[in-house]
């Protein structure tokens, strides 16, 4: 943090809480309407101490979407408004119109049969009857909105098996991997729903690795509520895990350097995998790359069946968008489908975000489903697919927009206007071009240190500067356009 900041301005003071509002600006200033209104507006500014600034927002889901989509805007702008040592903390709140559902896509084959029984609890300190669970699974995840193709044939086969006949052990457990957005979290909820389906006294439980870890560090730092003394309560929270038949696990990988945890959990895994319960855990990386993870523990991930679930195919992500469009009854002509799956290619969760935005578009603005709209839409999230661009080109367009010649831009002056042109340059050739710095370097006739120092500038200022963010879409306009 900026000494002199924190001199002048006191812990959670209204300055402090204020200077939120010009993050606001920010934003607001860098992203469309729709997406300010959706995903910035609900957030407000709890506290601001010299160290740390924490935000309400509406759910877990709605932080790994800021985290996934607007993680660098967020982190340059902090910085820039409250200074380098700032750390972002989130606390949740749930709200009537949950910006996080509104997101979400409507399905068409809800599955009933996770809704809870009266009584039922998913709290491990609570006493219960054996067979009152909330199974905390998301109805909507059920294997029928569950689209297949090639990318995830092996993974959702596997997981049907369980789903029909959990006694059979033979992928005990399924340690489920791959990238974000590419469907893990809802095929293993999919085979929790399928078994609650046809065995509904079955005890199945849905948690994420950083819930889990929660409900350890709060049953180990307990104290009783009469005396207010330490009171653990880990053998509850033990034995209630213990009681599981299908236990399924969220994004494991949260348990690395968690030490206390991996040893709870290492004595659950065992207890339920001798007795014969079924073991379901996703990741985003293979259990030989999760360093930090207890060797005991990562042994036992690999006693069962790994399962892969790759970036979604051009199959899938045409199903995908099919069958968001029909859930919501939005009609998107072929060619505009085809050119959203042709660019929209990392994750099932862009595609949503694309569809949602359409959606918007077309329900809210009544603008047409076409390929101008689509265009725009996809300009806002994702790089679309563009002829091959070189270092030629980017210089020329550069020099045209900014009223400059090419001699100017290699010549050894520094005059600002000139300056950022080049780096302007160096950025573009970069990114577009695909050039290499040296590469750069050799054609502008400056060092490997001063392109690496250009590019960094100009990828800093982009984040928060509109007006340069303007010039760039002009400049790549102008060179789409020849």
């Amino acid at each position: 943090m900026n000494p002199q900041s924190s001199s002048i301005i006191t812990t959670s003071s209204p300055e402090r809480l204020a200077l939120w509002d010009r993050c606001l600006d920010i934003f607001r200033d860098n992203l469309s309407p729709e997406q300010f209104k959706a995903w910035f507006e609900p957030i407000t500014c709890v506290s601001c101490t010299d160290s740390e600034l924490i935000l309400r927002i509406p759910s877990p889901f709605f932080m790994e979407q800021l985290e996934a989509n607007y993680a660098n805007l967020i982190g340059r702008t902090l910085v820039k408004i409250y200074g380098a040592g700032i750390k972002l903390s989130y606390e949740f709140y749930q709200i009537a119109n949950d910006p996080s559902t509104a997101v979400r896509m409507a399905d068409s084959h809800p599955s009933p049969a996770v809704a809870p029984r009266p009584g039922a609890t998913s709290n491990p300190f609570q006493t219960m009857p054996q067979a009152d669970i909330d199974p905390q699974l998301n109805p909507r995840y059920t294997f029928e909105n569950y689209c297949g193709s090639s990318s995830n044939q092996v993974a959702r086969s596997i997981g049907e098996a369980i789903a029909m006949d959990p006694r059979c052990k033979t992928f005990n457990p399924l340690f489920v991997f791959g990238p974000p957005g590419v469907g893990k979290t809802h095929l293993i909820q999919a085979i929790g729903i399928r078994i609650k389906e046809k065995r509904p006294e079955t005890r199945v439980l849905y948690v994420t690795a950083r819930l889990f870890e929660s409900q350890y560090t709060s049953a180990v730092n307990h104290k009783n509520p009469v005396t207010h003394k330490p009171e653990s309560l880990i053998n509850e929270f033990i034995a209630f895990y213990q009681s599981i038949d299908v236990l399924i696990i969220d994004d494991i990988q949260d348990l690395i350097g968690k030490k206390g945890t991996q040893n709870t959990f290492f004595h659950i895994f065992n207890h339920l995998h001798q007795n014969q319960k079924q073991l379901i855990l996703s990741s985003d990386c293979c259990p030989s790359q999760m360093e930090g993870m207890e060797e005991r523990l990562l042994s036992r991930f690999k006693w069962g069946m790994t399962a892969q679930l790759d970036k979604p195919d051009y199959e899938l992500r045409m199903a995908v968008l099919n069958q968001l469009a029909a859930q919501n009854g939005l009609t998107i002509p072929d060619e505009v489908l085809r050119f959203i799956a042709s660019n929209v290619t990392d994750t099932v969760r862009e595609l949503e975000g694309i569809v949602v935005s359409l959606l918007a578009h077309a329900t809210v603005l009544n603008h047409e489903v076409d390929l101008d709209l689509a265009r725009r839409v996809l300009g806002n999230s994702v790089k679309v697919r563009r002829k091959v661009i070189n270092f030629e080109m980017v210089t020329q367009a550069v020099s045209a927009h900014y009223g400059i010649t090419p001699e100017q831009i290699f010549a050894k002056t520094r005059k600002r206007e000139i300056s950022d042109a080049r780096q302007i340059v160096m950025y573009m050739a970069k990114k577009h071009a695909g050039m290499s710095l040296m590469a750069i370097g050799h054609r502008l006739d400056r060092t490997h240190a001063t392109v690496l120092h250009g590019c960094t500038n100009i990828e800093q200022r982009l984040s928060i500067e509109k007006t340069l963010r303007d010039d760039l879409d002009k400049i790549e306009a102008a060179i789409l356009a020849n």
